[in-house]
This record gives structure tokens, C-alpha cells and sequence, in this order.
């Protein structure tokens, strides 16, 4: 009775589409969490997502909920969450992506989410780490601690938008280090992020990983690009 009288007079809107959500409805309206294209990557080994990374890093698992096209609703919501203030957007999205991995036993291959992380300057300026909140959400759902303190981005870096796969590729090459390397050794991790492209950045993470003595990385995202 109270939330109806609140939602009266401070209504609350579809992130995707700007319409009216109704009782039971949450940060995104039903007739958009259908409509929005799912990769059913996680059900599926060999996956677009997972072939991006053949050949140069060594994966468990390469998976992502939504597909990426620009101008989509896909689009839009990445864009509302990494710029428009809207972290609950990213929690909502773990959350219930987080349900579908935990059925097909993430939570039984992973031991720590670690999400790939901003640039001091940058967190500062959007004051939270859009991947981060995305794995705040898987970690609620698939019972999985997470921490934004291992991974850190050493060099600000500029933006990939326009780049190649090449240059993409030496944006990011060697400028993540690794905070306390000694807890993450034999550790199982979920890498997560919020849309993979080429997968330059996904790369050096999980190398940067790896390198620090952690057993395996495995990678999921809210969305990716064919």
C-alpha cells in the first residue's frame, strides 16, 4: 500500500525505454527484458563470446547476457549506467544474469568476482565502477564473495571507441597490476565487465591474473558484440 502511494507521486521508469513500471516491475519493465537480445552464451561452450579469446588467453569460461548492437536498448542502458548516474542498473542486471550461471554451476567453479576496474580519475569523476555494481549483483545471486581491490588500472587510458583491435590492443597492454597477489593464489576468477568489444581489455586483465598466480579466469559480462 505505501510503495502504491510513493510510486503515485515519484513514478518509477523503465531504464530502457522511458515507459511507466508497474507493480512487480524493477529498473526495467517485463515488455524489455523480453524484447532485449540474450546471447544464451552460458549454455553454450563454444560461444561468439569465448571464440573472440581463442588463441590468446587461456579461459574457463567467456559468456555475456545481452548482444551488442549500437542504438539498441542494449546500448542505451550501458549508456544510462556508466553515464547517467544509474549504478542500480548494473545490480539489477547481476542479479538476474546471476541466477541463470548459478543453474548452470558458476557458483560451484569460481571462488572470487573481480571486476575490471577504473582509473583512479575516472572512479572519481563517476564516483562508482559500473562492472563493479555488475558484480555486486552476480555476487548476491550466485553467493560468491567479490573485491575491487586486487585489480587496479596503473595508467589512464583513452578511449577504445574508435580505435582498431590492434591499437584497442596496445591501449591497454600492460596497465593493470595486481594488490596482494599472495591472496588471489589457486584462486578460481570471475573476471567481469560491462560490454566486451574486441576483448583487448578482458586480455589483460585476465594475464595480469594469471600471471599472479590464480588457477584459472573466466569472464562474464552484461553485454557483447558479434
Amino acid at each position: 500500500m505505501l510503495s502504491d502511494f510513493i510510486s503515485l507521486f515519484f513514478p518509477r521508469y523503465c531504464m530502457a525505454c522511458g515507459n511507466s513500471l508497474v507493480k512487480g516491475e524493477e529498473v526495467i519493465c517485463l515488455k524489455c527484458d523480453y524484447e532485449m537480445p540474450r546471447t544464451e552464451s552460458h549454455e553454450d561452450a563454444q560461444n561468439f563470446v569465448a571464440i573472440k579469446f581463442y588463441g590468446k588467453v587461456r579461459l574457463t569460461d567467456a559468456v555475456a547476457c545481452y548482444k551488442f548492437s549500437k542504438h539498441g536498448k542494449v546500448q542505451k542502458l550501458l549508456h544510462r549506467l556508466k553515464y547517467d548516474g544509474k549504478p542500480s542498473i548494473g545490480e539489477f542486471i547481476g542479479r538476474k544474469y546471476g541466477i541463470e550461471l548459478r543453474d548452470n554451476g558458476f557458483s560451484e567453479c569460481y571462488d572470487l568476482i573481480v571486476p575490471v576496474p577504473l582509473h583512479k580519475i575516472k572512479l572519481r569523476r563517476r564516483k562508482y565502477n559500473q562492472s563493479a555494481v555488475f558484480a555486486d549483483g552476480l555476487s548476491q545471486s550466485l553467493g560468491l564473495p567479490f573485491s575491487d581491490r586486487h585489480l587496479v588500472r596503473t595508467i589512464k587510458t583513452s578511449t577504445q571507441t574508435r580505435k582498431s583491435r590492434f591499437e584497442r590492443w596496445r591501449n591497454v597492454e600492460s596497465i593493470f597490476e595486481i594488490n596482494y597477489p599472495e591472496v588471489l593464489k589457486e584462486k578460481r576468477i570471475l573476471l567481469v565487465d560491462d560490454v566486451i568489444t574486441t576483448g583487448s581489455t578482458i586480455e589483460s586483465c585476465a594475464n595480469a591474473l594469471l600471471s599472479a598466480g590464480c588457477r584459472s579466469v573466466g569472464v562474464a559480462a552484461i553485454a557483447a558484440a558479434k
